[in-house]
Protein backbone atom coordinates (compact mmCIF):
# COMPACT_ATOMS: atom_id res chain seq x y z
CA UNK A 1 0.00 0.00 0.00
CA UNK A 2 1.39 3.31 -0.87
CA UNK A 3 1.72 6.29 1.11
CA UNK A 4 -1.34 8.57 -0.80
CA UNK A 5 -3.63 5.53 -0.24
CA UNK A 6 -2.69 5.35 3.83
CA UNK A 7 -3.31 9.42 3.85
CA UNK A 8 -6.97 8.66 2.18
CA UNK A 9 -7.92 6.18 4.35
CA UNK A 10 -6.80 8.41 7.75
CA UNK A 11 -8.71 11.04 5.89
CA UNK A 12 -11.54 8.82 5.64
CA UNK A 13 -11.43 7.44 9.00
CA UNK A 14 -11.52 10.75 10.93
CA UNK A 15 -14.46 12.21 9.21
CA UNK A 16 -16.19 8.96 10.55
CA UNK A 17 -15.10 9.67 13.28
CA UNK A 18 -16.49 13.28 13.62
CA UNK A 19 -19.88 11.80 12.80
CA UNK A 20 -20.60 9.60 15.57
CA UNK A 21 -23.39 9.89 17.99
CA UNK A 22 -20.98 11.09 20.74
CA UNK A 23 -19.47 13.47 19.09
CA UNK A 24 -22.72 15.12 17.96
CA UNK A 25 -23.73 14.77 22.03
CA UNK A 26 -20.69 16.82 23.10
CA UNK A 27 -21.35 19.08 20.56
CA UNK A 28 -24.70 19.83 21.90
CA UNK A 29 -23.57 19.71 25.42
CA UNK A 30 -20.97 23.09 24.26
CA UNK A 31 -24.30 24.73 22.38
CA UNK A 32 -25.89 24.11 25.25
CA UNK A 33 -23.27 25.44 27.88
CA UNK A 34 -22.77 28.47 26.01
CA UNK A 35 -26.09 29.18 26.05
CA UNK A 36 -28.61 30.80 28.43
CA UNK A 37 -28.22 28.97 32.34
CA UNK A 38 -31.26 27.12 33.65
CA UNK A 39 -30.70 27.45 37.17
CA UNK A 40 -31.35 30.74 39.21
CA UNK A 41 -28.86 32.91 39.83
CA UNK A 42 -28.33 36.11 42.79
CA UNK A 43 -25.63 38.03 40.13
CA UNK A 44 -25.93 41.74 41.38
CA UNK A 45 -25.30 41.81 37.25
CA UNK A 46 -28.42 40.26 35.49
CA UNK A 47 -29.51 42.46 32.35
CA UNK A 48 -32.92 43.11 32.55
CA UNK A 49 -34.63 44.18 29.06
CA UNK A 50 -31.63 45.13 27.56
CA UNK A 51 -27.88 45.33 27.83
CA UNK A 52 -27.89 48.85 28.58
CA UNK A 53 -29.68 47.87 31.87
CA UNK A 54 -27.36 45.95 33.54
CA UNK A 55 -26.83 46.62 37.40
CA UNK A 56 -23.44 47.34 37.86
CA UNK A 57 -23.38 48.39 42.13
CA UNK A 58 -25.77 46.74 44.66
CA UNK A 59 -27.60 50.09 44.57
CA UNK A 60 -28.42 49.66 41.12
CA UNK A 61 -29.55 46.16 41.59
CA UNK A 62 -31.75 47.33 44.20
CA UNK A 63 -33.15 50.41 42.67
CA UNK A 64 -34.17 47.31 39.94
CA UNK A 65 -35.73 45.23 42.23
CA UNK A 66 -37.67 47.93 42.89
CA UNK A 67 -39.09 48.59 39.58
CA UNK A 68 -40.23 45.33 39.34
CA UNK A 69 -41.84 45.53 42.24
CA UNK A 70 -44.04 48.47 41.13
CA UNK A 71 -44.79 47.23 38.26
CA UNK A 72 -45.78 43.58 39.17
CA UNK A 73 -48.15 46.30 41.55
CA UNK A 74 -49.29 48.17 38.48
CA UNK A 75 -50.62 44.78 36.68
CA UNK A 76 -52.55 44.34 40.21
CA UNK A 77 -53.82 47.66 39.24
CA UNK A 78 -55.06 47.46 35.53
CA UNK A 79 -56.85 44.07 36.20
CA UNK A 80 -58.88 45.81 39.29
CA UNK A 81 -59.61 48.70 37.05
CA UNK A 82 -60.46 47.00 33.71
CA UNK A 83 -63.19 44.90 35.97
CA UNK A 84 -64.44 48.20 37.64
CA UNK A 85 -65.04 50.08 33.90
CA UNK A 86 -66.32 46.94 32.56
CA UNK A 87 -68.78 46.51 35.37
CA UNK A 88 -69.53 50.24 34.76
CA UNK A 89 -70.42 49.35 31.41
CA UNK A 90 -72.72 46.17 32.20
CA UNK A 91 -74.44 48.65 34.36
CA UNK A 92 -74.92 51.31 31.59
CA UNK A 93 -75.96 48.70 29.02
CA UNK A 94 -78.64 46.91 31.00
CA UNK A 95 -79.85 50.01 32.82
CA UNK A 96 -80.22 51.77 29.30
CA UNK A 97 -83.71 53.25 28.71
CA UNK A 98 -84.94 53.72 25.31
CA UNK A 99 -87.94 56.18 24.56
CA UNK A 100 -90.71 55.83 21.75
CA UNK A 101 -93.90 57.47 20.74
CA UNK A 102 -96.63 54.55 20.24
CA UNK A 103 -97.59 54.51 16.39
CA UNK A 104 -94.13 54.75 15.33
CA UNK A 105 -93.28 52.28 12.67
CA UNK A 106 -90.62 49.19 13.75
CA UNK A 107 -87.76 50.77 11.54
CA UNK A 108 -88.15 53.96 13.39
CA UNK A 109 -88.29 51.98 16.57
CA UNK A 110 -85.15 49.61 15.85
CA UNK A 111 -83.13 53.11 15.04
CA UNK A 112 -83.85 54.29 18.15
CA UNK A 113 -82.71 51.16 19.51
CA UNK A 114 -85.97 50.46 21.26
CA UNK A 115 -86.70 46.96 20.41
CA UNK A 116 -88.67 45.92 23.02
CA UNK A 117 -87.55 42.20 24.05
CA UNK A 118 -90.11 39.78 26.16
CA UNK A 119 -88.46 40.23 29.28
CA UNK A 120 -88.18 44.33 29.35
CA UNK A 121 -90.33 46.33 31.40
CA UNK A 122 -92.18 49.33 30.24
CA UNK A 123 -94.15 52.30 31.53
CA UNK A 124 -97.61 52.61 29.68
CA UNK A 125 -97.65 56.30 30.75
CA UNK A 126 -94.98 58.63 31.03
CA UNK A 127 -95.04 62.24 33.20
CA UNK A 128 -94.59 64.93 30.62
CA UNK A 129 -94.71 68.64 31.30
CA UNK A 130 -98.08 68.41 30.07
CA UNK A 131 -98.96 65.79 32.18
CA UNK A 132 -99.41 62.33 31.57
CA UNK A 133 -98.56 61.30 28.16
CA UNK A 134 -99.58 57.29 27.45
CA UNK A 135 -98.07 57.58 23.64
CA UNK A 136 -94.49 57.66 25.29
CA UNK A 137 -92.80 54.92 26.80
CA UNK A 138 -90.05 53.60 28.37
CA UNK A 139 -88.47 50.52 28.01
CA UNK A 140 -85.28 49.00 30.02
CA UNK A 141 -84.07 45.68 30.45
CA UNK A 142 -85.15 43.37 33.18
CA UNK A 143 -81.90 43.97 35.41
CA UNK A 144 -79.60 41.61 33.77
CA UNK A 145 -77.81 41.76 30.09
CA UNK A 146 -78.36 38.44 28.51
CA UNK A 147 -77.27 39.25 24.87
CA UNK A 148 -73.89 40.65 23.93
CA UNK A 149 -73.77 44.34 24.12
CA UNK A 150 -73.40 46.07 20.52
CA UNK A 151 -69.90 47.64 19.44
CA UNK A 152 -69.63 50.91 20.93
CA UNK A 153 -66.31 53.09 20.20
CA UNK A 154 -66.51 54.98 23.45
CA UNK A 155 -66.54 51.27 25.33
CA UNK A 156 -64.78 48.84 22.98
CA UNK A 157 -61.65 51.25 21.86
CA UNK A 158 -60.92 52.11 26.00
CA UNK A 159 -61.49 48.37 26.47
CA UNK A 160 -58.78 47.36 23.88
CA UNK A 161 -56.30 49.98 25.18
CA UNK A 162 -57.03 48.71 28.89
CA UNK A 163 -56.25 45.24 27.42
CA UNK A 164 -53.26 46.52 25.98
CA UNK A 165 -51.32 48.18 28.52
CA UNK A 166 -52.45 45.58 31.09
CA UNK A 167 -50.36 42.71 28.42
CA UNK A 168 -47.52 44.79 27.59
CA UNK A 169 -46.96 44.69 31.85
CA UNK A 170 -47.44 40.89 31.85
CA UNK A 171 -44.79 40.09 28.97
CA UNK A 172 -42.46 42.49 31.50
CA UNK A 173 -42.60 40.81 34.60
CA UNK A 174 -42.59 37.57 32.46
CA UNK A 175 -39.28 38.64 30.39
CA UNK A 176 -37.75 39.56 34.59
CA UNK A 177 -38.94 36.09 35.64
CA UNK A 178 -37.26 34.39 32.76
CA UNK A 179 -33.71 35.81 33.63
CA UNK A 180 -33.92 33.11 36.34
CA UNK A 181 -32.57 35.77 39.10
CA UNK A 182 -33.62 35.31 42.22
CA UNK A 183 -34.05 39.09 42.98
CA UNK A 184 -36.00 39.89 40.10
CA UNK A 185 -38.40 36.63 40.71
CA UNK A 186 -38.83 38.09 44.05
CA UNK A 187 -39.51 41.49 43.07
CA UNK A 188 -42.12 40.03 41.02
CA UNK A 189 -43.82 37.83 43.33
CA UNK A 190 -43.50 40.82 46.20
CA UNK A 191 -45.25 43.21 44.07
CA UNK A 192 -47.99 40.92 43.20
CA UNK A 193 -48.75 40.29 46.86
CA UNK A 194 -48.97 44.12 47.88
CA UNK A 195 -51.34 44.38 44.56
CA UNK A 196 -53.69 41.88 45.64
CA UNK A 197 -53.50 42.67 49.20
CA UNK A 198 -54.42 46.07 48.40
CA UNK A 199 -56.67 45.86 45.13
CA UNK A 200 -57.51 41.73 45.03
CA UNK A 201 -61.14 42.58 46.78
CA UNK A 202 -62.27 44.77 43.67
CA UNK A 203 -60.76 41.41 41.21
CA UNK A 204 -63.30 38.40 40.27
CA UNK A 205 -61.76 34.93 41.21
CA UNK A 206 -62.30 34.24 37.78
CA UNK A 207 -59.72 37.17 36.12
CA UNK A 208 -57.41 36.27 39.53
CA UNK A 209 -54.95 34.55 36.72
CA UNK A 210 -54.69 37.45 34.27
Amino acid sequence: MDMSSMSMSSTASSAMATDTPMSGMSGMSGMSSGGMAMTFTNAHNTPLYSDRWTPTTTGGYAGTCIFLIVLAIISRLLLAYRHMVEQKWRDRAVNRRYVFVAGQTEADKERQGANVKGDGQSDEAILTSNGLDERVKVVKGAGRCLETPPWRFTTDLPRAGIFTVQAGVGYLLMLAVMTLNVGYFLSVLAGLFIGELAVGRFTPLEDAHH
